[in-house]
């Protein structure tokens, strides 16, 4: 079975988590998405580097989460929401992927 890279499963929490919260108006299910998606990312990225490196890219998620609002201000909801998910992939990638 073909591997999902780390930074596809974070960028798609991002996005999903964003996506699913605006088209069905719950924030919460929004958020589930969010939630299962980085704990998939945080358990390949403890596989493919190290607890370390894990728990770096799992608090740049939550960042990028979180600093993707006081962004989506500046610039629009979408294109803050695809500005942070393509800054956690490419970190992602760097840390964990590029690796294997």
């Amino acid at each position: 079975m073909a591997r999902v890279p780390s930074a596809v499963v974070a960028a798609s929490g991002l996005v999903g988590g964003y996506g699913v919260a605006r088209w069905t108006r719950k924030r919460q299910l929004g958020g589930a998405v969010l939630a299962v998606a980085g704990a998939a990312a945080a358990q390949q990225w403890r596989q493919r580097a190290d607890a370390k490196a894990a728990g770096a890219l799992s608090a740049a998620y939550v960042a990028a989460f979180a600093g993707s609002h006081p962004l989506a201000k500046k610039v629009g909801a979408w294109p803050s929401v695809f500005g942070v998910a393509g800054a956690v992939a490419l970190a992602s990638w760097a840390v964990a992927d590029r690796r294997k």
